[in-house]
């Protein structure tokens, strides 16, 4: 997914090995323990900064790639799901709407992310203020441990279940499967997408979307998304402003939350699409109007670029003067800038219930996320410019310590930082 690790400089694994059940995983864990041979796990391959499928450390390494470990099972009645690591969350989504139109689960937008990695970090989406993380949402699974043993709920006992679920990707064993609890949706949901052309107004149209967004209604989610974009003429550039939406309800409701919390949008019911929860899917991620579902089932990404992305949480609203500055480092920079707002289900659940810290309290997540297409010829200005508008929000972000999200990991904040778990 990143292309910077793909790039002929960055140290190449001995070999990728494919296992297709877990006694051969338990051979390769036996094996690279015994050759003292470094070992890279690869549910999906979308880790930020390549550990799932490259590595900084100088020494040989092999990958275990799970691309053939993706057997989903769904029992509706029981209202459960085991998930092998090598299934994607896209996969998942189809197979729970192939069984029910009632049913869904709170993993991530991005529908090629393995599933095996993503609840090791926690794993937010678009219904995260209704159900909470996909790891909240985790009941029991299957980990073969540094000897070897397969280990469910039971026999590896609630501490180390309770530090897979959110401890990070690779920390404690190779997740070989979740169980999962399905939660009900709908028989329809409500989407919407709205962009501007960022201006003067819209400074106090976000600054309003950052008092209220962790305040709606459970049932509604609405992201807000800087991006620089070119304009017409050539060497201008202008910042667009996307609020996108989601509510687990019809319309007619979603109009009149919106147009008492959040006037200043102009919000109208011709802003709104009703659709089932799966057809959501396909909208939240970003896939062109009118692509079939079964793409989900191919697990590919639907871009891949040279990237380098860092996060932040915000627990109070950032002053207009930086949103203003915000806009502006766009404009001179090719970025995005994301805000995913919290609040609801996840301000309920205690911050020691698994290991990911930012609960009550957090407004909203954002991320910073720098990309390009011509590799080493302007990576270190595009750095460059995330990492002085990461510097420059300091003062507005969370603090002592300043956390970021593990599932974004950030290698400038060291491997495996403090920053993540508070």
């Amino acid at each position: 997914m990143n292309l910077r690790y793909l790039l002929p400089s960055v140290q190449k694994p001995l070999l990728i090995f494919t296992p297709l059940q877990d006694t051969h995983i338990q051979a390769a864990v036996k094996c690279s323990k015994k050759l003292q041979i470094h070992l890279r796990i690869r549910s999906g391959g979308h880790d930020y900064e390549g550990a799932s499928y490259a590595t900084e450390i100088d020494k040989p390494f092999i990958i275990l790639d799970f691309a053939k470990l993706q057997n989903i099972s769904v029992d509706i009645e029981d209202e459960t799901a085991w998930v092998e690591a090598g299934a994607t969350v896209g996969e998942l989504y189809y197979r729970i709407a192939e069984k029910s139109n009632v049913h869904g689960f709170p993993a991530g937008l991005y529908t090629s992310v393995g599933i095996g990695g993503h609840i090791t970090g926690g794993a937010y989406g678009a219904m995260v203020r209704k159900f909470g993380l996909a790891a909240d949402n985790a009941i029991d699974a299957r980990i073969i441990d540094v000897n070897g043993r397969i280990l469910d709920r039971k026999s590896m006992g609630e501490d180390l279940f309770w530090a897979i679920r959110g401890g990070a990707g690779g920390s404690f064993g190779v997740i070989v499967a979740w169980k999962l609890k399905l939660v009900r949706v709908p028989p329809i949901v409500t989407y919407f997408m709205i962009k501007k052309t960022m201006g003067d107004d819209d400074v106090k149209v976000f600054d309003r979307w950052q008092h209220e967004c962790d305040k709606f209604d459970d049932n509604l989610i609405v992201k807000a998304t800087m991006r620089a974009i070119k304009a017409k003429h050539e060497g201008e550039r202008k910042v667009r402003i996307e609020y996108q939406g989601l509510y687990l309800g019809g319309a007619s409701k979603v109009v009149g939350i919106m147009r008492r919390k959040f006037p200043e949008l102009g919000f109208s019911r011709n802003d709104c699409h009703e659709m089932t929860w799966i057809e959501s899917v396909m909208y939240m991620g970003g896939y062109p109007n009118g692509t079939s579902i079964d793409v989900l089932l191919e697990g590919k990404p639907n871009f891949r670029y040279y990237f380098k992305a860092k996060s932040d949480f915000v627990r109070k609203p950032i002053p207009e003067t930086a949103i203003r500055e915000i806009w502006k480092r766009l404009k001179e920079g090719k970025g995005n800038v994301l805000f995913t707002p919290f609040g609801g289900m996840m301000n309920r659940i205690s911050e020691s219930v698994i290991p990911f810290p930012n609960r009550n309290g957090t407004m909203y997540m954002i991320q910073y996320v720098a990309s390009w297409n011509d590799g080493l010829k302007s990576e270190v200005m595009h750095m460059k410019w995330v990492r002085n508008l990461y510097n420059f929000m300091k003062p507005y972000v969370s603090n002592n310590p300043r956390t970021a999200y593990v599932n974004y990991r950030d290698f400038d904040l060291g491997i495996n930082d403090k920053k993540y778990f508070k």
